[in-house]
């Protein structure tokens, strides 16, 4: 499991693709998944944990975020073969090494921050298997292995029946988020509102946010742990998410529902999936349109109406942890299948082509870098032909470089090894001839993965 370097897995505050990690793996752990997580070194999991950047990214702006970025993939590339399944939580930049690896790459696209990215998944789009957050955030021409919402802990929201009075914004303090807009409901309507989140746009938040902000009608407390945001999502009479842009997944809209508030939002993106409009909360197309549904105290609009209990029921059919790890198991298996491999072994794998009383026929891939043990055999002769890339063979400590087209033979009883000094994987074709085939005919000298 490939997370985030920004924030620590999970986030103390703000950090919602690790938070999706730490729920991800934890929910996998309790299946009797063996799940390795690489993230920040002072992350908590109880799957195995794999770090080589101490501290998160975004906490501490002495490190080298491109730097922590190549190591921290590279680590779990390097890895691959010791796994049956990379799934890719951390962004784009990961599936360049996808081609590097014959093991199955799933990457969760969590939205295309800008169209420049694009260029990436469509050039990866036969290698990896893309699992999107949403139908709506589908992009035209990439395939997709399955749509798996968000989950959330249940467990870490109060259920709170009776609406609170103020309104409030909790997400980014963005343009894309919408803090602005919020605060034109709020005043329109004549309700408090409270805004909660990270300050993502320093000039945004300076010229259009904090002019506002007076303490009383219109205030901002900052990012929250998780115990306030439950306090602060249960308290509210609705969410505001008045978005400017196609939203791919709101956590914060499933984690106010969560709580039996609904939510009034712009209706863009993945806004329609995630809210039944007029269930657990309302779907508009403006700043006045949003002020109608809500209204003064002394004459509130169709938000309170709403019945918070079925907020809640919403998000536990839908969105809760258990069925976001049924749908990325669903996932897995679907991908395992597609991608099995006969026999899978630290070099790379083969496939058995033909096993006959006199001969047997194996398609052999050895990995970039790899090279299989120096061995021999008593009761068989091989045959290999390069099939793609370049081998070095040694044979009775003799080197013998061979590219496509090229074979050689492997007398009973030689010390032999094949090696891929090439950056892509190379494969060949191996017959065996003689009267007995079995793996205990191999007798190891020597062994890169310690088994000779």
């Amino acid at each position: 499991m490939l997370a985030p370097l920004a924030w620590r897995t999970p986030p103390r505050h703000y950090g919602r693709w690790e938070q999706v990690v730490s729920l991800l793996t934890g929910g996998l752990v309790r299946r009797g998944v063996d799940v390795t997580v690489f993230a920040t070194a002072d992350s908590l999991t109880t799957a195995h944990l794999q770090a080589v950047s101490p501290p998160r990214c975004e906490e501490d702006r002495t490190l080298d975020a491109q730097v922590r970025e190549g190591l921290h993939i590279s680590e779990i590339f390097e890895r691959a073969e010791e796994f049956d399944l990379i799934h890719n939580l951390f962004d784009f930049l990961p599936l360049t090494y996808s081609r590097l690896t014959n093991t199955p790459v799933v990457a969760t696209i969590h939205g295309f921050s800008s169209e420049r990215i694009l260029p990436v998944y469509r050039k990866y789009d036969q290698t990896a298997h893309y699992v999107a957050i949403s139908d709506a955030d589908r992009a035209p021409g990439l395939r997709y292995a399955a749509t798996v919402y968000h989950g959330i802990d249940l467990s870490g929201f109060t259920f709170r029946p009776d609406p609170g009075e103020y309104l409030l914004f909790f997400g980014r303090i963005h343009p894309d988020k919408g803090a602005y807009e919020a605060i034109q409901i709020a005043q329109l309507a004549d309700r408090k509102l409270i805004l909660a989140g990270v300050i993502q746009d320093e000039d945004y938040f300076r010229t259009q946010v904090e002019p506002h902000l007076d303490g009383d009608r219109v205030t901002y407390v900052g990012p929250a742990d998780p115990a306030r945001r439950d306090e602060l999502l249960g308290g509210a009479l609705a969410l505001l998410y008045p978005i400017a842009v196609d939203e791919p997944f709101g956590l914060s809209v499933v984690e106010a529902m969560a709580c039996g508030t609904p939510v009034v939002a712009f209706e863009r993106g993945s806004m329609r999936e995630q809210i039944a409009d007029g269930v657990s909360g309302l779907l508009v197309d403006s700043v006045d349109e949003a002020v109608a549904v809500i209204g003064p105290a002394d004459s509130p609009g169709a938000v309170a109406d709403l019945d918070r209990g079925a907020c809640l029921r919403h998000v536990e059919e839908r969105f809760s942890v258990e069925k976001m790890v049924d749908g990325y198991l669903a996932v897995y298996r679907k991908v395992l299948e597609k991608t099995a491999r006969d026999d899978h072994r630290p070099w790379g794998y083969y496939k058995v082509l033909e096993d006959e009383p006199d001969h047997k026929t194996k398609r052999i891939v050895v990995l970039p870098g790899k090279r299989l043990s120096l061995q021999r055999h008593r009761r068989r002769l091989e045959h290999w032909h390069v099939v793609s890339g370049r081998a070095v063979v040694t044979r009775d400590g003799e080197e013998l470089a061979l590219g496509a087209g090229e074979s050689v033979d492997i007398p009973m009883g030689a010390a032999h090894r094949v090696a891929n000094p090439g950056p892509e994987p190379m494969t060949f074709i191996e017959v065996q001839r003689g009267d007995y085939f079995g793996e205990d005919d191999i007798e190891r000298l020597e062994d890169d993965f310690g088994r000779s």
